[in-house]
């Protein structure tokens, strides 16, 4: 009997882990990933808090923030949001309409989320950044979040097997030696890890901040860098630690086969 309990306890410490282990991100997607011509001006963004690779929902509670940043301006996007169902839980959509060259970084700060199996709170300042009209400049800089990934490598059209590159900040400093990880939007469901381990990519910046990633199949890659936050917040009385994420997404592409 004491057998039996025992290996029931260590069954449930190993799923407890394994729960445990699974990677969070915070997820702002565009219906496209830049703007060509006016017919695709309008864009619809995908507020989600899942796990990516495994298609695995939980719920987002309504947004602190939710914005864009153009030419140094931060537009507030709050007033466009709906809420939408994904997976089964509570996501958002948003909306913007895009009037004239630029690059557009939209952002989102969502409510911190109690996360019982890691005893702490999670919050993952996230970031998409979307060219429109043929301009590109601009998508080097930061735009103020608390932790953010500044972008080392253009953001956007990119090809798979390209390396991408960024810089973490927190606080508006580099922060180095912060582990960053990194998962593919399986939403179709076409691709499986080969094992566990291989289910979120993890790397470590260095003394500068900066990390290096090179996307192995196209599509929309997530990048979370994550740190604790200086302030807790209490639960149930007591102060408890916060994960901060600085979440960037950015879509991989294959190439197109030209005319001969």
């Amino acid at each position: 009997m004491k057998r039996c309990t025992l290996s029931i306890l260590c069954l449930a410490l190993v799923l407890l882990a394994a729960s445990a282990a699974q990677a969070h991100f915070g997820m702002l997607i565009p219906n496209r990933s830049v703007v060509l011509e006016k017919s695709e001006a309008s864009l619809s963004l995908d507020l989600l808090f899942i796990h990516p690779m495994e298609m695995k929902g939980m719920d987002l509670v309504k947004p602190l923030e939710f914005g864009v940043v153009a030419d140094g301006k931060k537009v507030d996007l709050m007033g466009s949001l709906k809420e939408a169902k994904v997976l089964g839980h509570k996501a958002w959509k948003g909306a913007d309409t895009v009037k004239r060259p630029g690059v557009y970084t939209y952002y989102m700060v969502p409510s911190p989320y109690w996360e019982p199996a890691e005893d702490c709170f999670i919050q993952h300042l996230t970031k998409v950044i979307v060219p429109a009209f043929g301009e590109e400049e601009g998508w080097e800089g930061p735009i103020g979040l608390k932790t953010e990934i500044v972008p080392l490598t253009r953001p956007f059209a990119n090809y798979a097997g390209n390396i991408f590159m960024g810089q973490v900040l927190f606080n508006g400093k580099p922060a180095p030696g912060t582990a960053v990880e990194v998962e593919y939007y399986n939403k179709a469901g076409k691709y499986a890890p080969a094992n566990d381990y291989c289910m979120t990519q993890v790397v470590l910046t260095d003394q500068n901040g900066v990390f290096g990633f090179v996307a192995p199949w196209a599509g929309w890659w997530g990048f979370a860098a994550l740190s604790t936050d200086d302030q807790k917040i209490k639960h149930e009385g007591q102060d408890k630690d916060v994960e901060l994420g600085a979440v960037l997404w950015t879509e991989f592409l294959a190439p197109v086969m030209g005319k001969k």
